[in-house]
């Protein structure tokens, strides 16, 4: 299960990777928005993020450069976003760092490569070893907001 949401400059993004979900029977929930009206990036990261924790799965979110959302879904406790610009992002987003939500953004990745980091994003592992160590590091900062020199 895909989680997908976007703002509204990342709304045609998200429509052609629904698209591409549909062709390729990839389960998926569109969260929105619904629309090209004007909306806040943050509350839609807000709620893919939530969603993401609560069923386990994977997200997308997509706003004009990823950037905000990237921002906002890292605030939520549990998240790992990571705003990918290329396939190479992706799998390092992956193997290494163990992310949940990937963050595109509309008006600087084209549907074509949003599609080649998303397959990218879904198909790599996590690499676990000394990358463990480093993620168990970030959940016990996010716990305590200390650091364990």
């Amino acid at each position: 299960m895909v989680i997908i949401g976007s703002d509204h400059r990342g709304f045609d993004l998200k429509n052609s990777l629904i698209d591409y979900f549909q062709k390729k029977d990839i389960m998926f929930k569109d969260i929105g928005v619904h629309n090209s009206e004007v909306s806040d990036y943050a509350l839609i990261a807000f709620k893919v993020s939530r969603i993401v924790l609560d069923l386990c799965c994977f997200g997308v979110i997509c706003c004009g450069s990823g950037i905000g959302v990237s921002i906002a879904s890292n605030k939520v406790k549990g998240i790992r976003a990571s705003l990918c610009t290329s396939v190479y992002h992706a799998r390092m987003a992956r193997a290494h760092n163990d992310a949940n939500i990937i963050c595109l953004g509309g008006r600087v990745t084209g549907s074509h490569e949003a599609i080649e980091i998303f397959k990218v994003f879904i198909s790599t592992e996590f690499e676990k070893d000394r990358h463990q160590e480093r993620i168990d590091r970030i959940k016990r900062f996010e716990e305590n907001q200390s650091v364990d020199w």
